[in-house]
């Protein structure tokens, strides 16, 4: 039963209190027996003493709060390189009471796909970075895609293979598919085609039980659930088949800038009422932030950057804002024409092809301390509600913070919300995501500016969705709720709270879901869907 290799990894590391020494020894041991691939655990599997466990960690680990010295690390960390390899740790973990984390990109906005909020039971991360090949068929317009695998690789391999094909997942390459599918993945193209989940034709995945199953063998009701019902509740996706999505081999985007000085409020005002109605083809969205109004001039002022994508030329898209919104004044030499994934890396200003397969990005949604929330907008905030925004943006706290405005419509409008668990659809006219991010020195005092998103996220309550106050499972917050996920005692009255808010009625279809492929609770989170032998 390779003796001497376990000696080896027993040798690696284990914690020194004697309430964990016996999981380790029995997990490590249960792999060596079961891993397909004896000679390779070593290697895939690392251990806290190991020299390399932090690295490894913290290698795909976005959020810095969940980096610190007081964050709970797992046990251990395994990078299976086949499937078998995780139905090992999965029949491990369940025997020996540990708990799995599955990682796929590392963008979990709470840390949760590889830390926890308390560590009273210990739990493995199993880490899908090896697990990352994107195969292509531009004749069948598919794609398989692995669960490890970034938005930025999936991108590249269908450049690679056309111009004219895409798929309408996020604006940020580094996020992983196995992610941001689980719970939905919206980005430029979603107006015109829905959301990734949306997109998804098969899947793969590896159950409680071990098992492998595609969407025949899973069946209709796990297929709905796991299309945007979040990860960590209902198994491990291996890999999902996708529809590519037809794109005009030129596409025109724009980033236009305006201050208070330069009418800002009135144009964000005015936007809120028609970008939502443009054609499915324009997504037109509005970054904010604060910013000195000259470098000379210590006095802060409001800067919105309105970005957007057309799926289609310039002489189609000045025209047709100067229809819709003349106000906004876009002019010919605001607009640059390129190709679709062109159009993606100019958001990153310009850089090569090749710079979507580094999962680390160096703009945009980077490696920080940040604390994030989500609204639904279904009504326009009035002036006088965005200007009492604005001065929030001056406060200290507020430095490096922004919201993002995303309009919705089109597609969105048409799919029933019903149809995948993310039912955020018809009715909303844009979302507003809130970003406070912070350096390591204001990390000593980040209560600061978790207080400080609270606020903003209050004052916003009555001009945003209500009766749930809605939320995006991609966007995890902690702050509205988390389960118990140590036993089911009191689960339901929690899991209600933040259930309603990320998916409104169809969190009871996804409780009868969990109820009937793992009753048991063994995939569970802070706020993973809870079977009915919680309630």
């Amino acid at each position: 039963m390779f003796p001497s290799l376990f000696v080896i990894l027993l040798s690696v590391s284990w914690k020194s209190s004697s309430t964990l020494a016996y999981p380790s020894e029995g997990f490590l041991h249960c792999l060596s027996l079961h891993f397909a691939n004896s000679t390779s655990i070593s290697k895939l599997v690392y251990t806290q003493r190991n020299s390399s466990f932090s690295s490894v960690l913290k290698s795909s680990a976005q959020n810095f709060r969940f980096t610190t010295p007081s964050t709970p690390t797992p046990l251990f960390i395994i990078t299976p390189l086949q499937p078998s390899h995780i139905q090992a740790a999965i029949y491990c973990s369940r025997i020996h009471g540990l708990h799995v984390r599955t990682r796929s990109g590392g963008h979990d906005f709470e840390g949760l796909s590889y830390t926890t909020a308390n560590y009273i039971v210990p739990f493995v991360v199993i880490d899908l970075v090896n697990l990352r090949s994107v195969q292509v068929d531009v004749e069948k317009a598919t794609a398989w895609v692995e669960s490890g695998a970034t938005i930025g690789e999936l991108y590249y391999g269908i450049a690679q293979k056309s111009r004219t094909l895409a798929f309408p997942a996020g604006l940020f390459y580094t996020v992983g598919v196995g992610g941001q599918f689980s719970g939905g993945g919206y980005g430029p193209l979603f107006r015109k085609y829905g959301l990734a989940a949306d997109n998804v034709i098969d899947a793969r995945l590896i159950d409680a039980k071990g098992r492998i199953l595609d969407r025949k063998s899973m069946g209709e009701d796990l297929f709905w659930a796991i299309r945007g019902g979040g990860g960590g509740s209902f198994g491990i996706v291996l890999a999902w088949k996708l529809k590519l999505v037809a794109v005009p081999a030129i596409v025109t985007v724009f980033t236009v800038s305006k201050t208070l000085e330069q009418n800002a409020t009135k144009l964000v005002h005015r936007w809120q009422s028609i970008a939502h109605k443009f054609p499915k083809e324009l997504l037109m969205s509005i970054f904010i932030s604060s910013v000195k109004s000259s470098e000379a001039d210590k006095k802060m002022t409001i800067k919105a950057n309105f970005s957007s994508m057309f799926l289609g030329s310039i002489d189609e898209l000045v025209p047709l804002m100067e229809e819709r919104f003349p106000e906004f004044g876009l002019v010919r030499d605001d607009c640059l024409e390129m190709s679709w994934v062109e159009a993606i890396l100019s958001t990153q200003g310009g850089v090569q092809l090749e710079t979507l397969l580094e999962r680390h990005q160096k703009t945009g949604v980077s490696q920080t301390f940040f604390k994030a929330k989500f609204d639904c907008v279904k009504q326009p905030i009035p002036e006088m509600g965005l200007e009492g925004l604005w001065p929030m943006f001056y406060e200290e706290e507020a430095k490096m913070a922004n919201i993002f405005l995303v309009a919705y419509g089109g597609k969105m409008d048409e799919i029933p919300e019903t149809e995948i668990p993310f039912p955020h659809r018809a009715g909303i006219i844009y979302s507003i995501i809130y970003v406070v991010d912070w350096d390591e020195n204001g990390n000593k005092n980040s209560k600061r500016f978790l207080n400080w998103i609270r606020r903003v996220y209050d004052y916003m309550t009555p001009y945003v969705s209500n009766s749930p106050r809605e939320a995006y499972v991609n966007y995890k917050d902690l702050q509205i709720g988390s389960n118990n996920m140590f036993s089911c005692k009191g689960s339901y009255a929690q899991a209600k709270i933040w259930g309603r808010k990320y998916f409104k009625n169809n969190f009871d279809r996804l409780v009868y879901v969990k109820t009937k492929v793992d009753p048991e609770n063994f995939f569970r989170h802070e706020q993973s869907i809870p079977p009915l032998s919680c309630f």
